[in-house]
């Protein structure tokens, strides 16, 4: 498990993202340059880093569940993940 600093960190990222997409897209548009140095780092998009929803663990991260491989395989076996079943041929 991620520490919660790291966790808090990157949820106040994405808030800032969120915030700051719409002007950004706008001033991309006009090609405003200078204007667009001056928003603050965080509010690009390319900052972020994809993380386990439950955990906080940045390696190892399935995207189409949100999950990390550890929870997922967790979770998969327990059945809690629908449609998802061990392999076995």
């Amino acid at each position: 498990m991620s520490k919660k600093s790291i966790i808090a960190r990157q949820n106040k990222r994405e808030k800032m993202v969120a915030k700051y997409a719409n002007l950004r897209a706008k001033l991309k548009k006009e090609g405003r340059w200078d204007e667009l140095d001056k928003l603050p780092r965080n509010a690009s998009p390319v900052r972020l880093k994809n993380r386990c929803q439950l955990t906080g663990r940045p390696k190892g991260y399935i995207r189409r569940f949100g999950l990390c491989r550890v929870i997922f395989r967790k979770m998969a076996l327990e059945g809690k993940i629908p449609g998802v079943t061990k392999a076995s041929w």
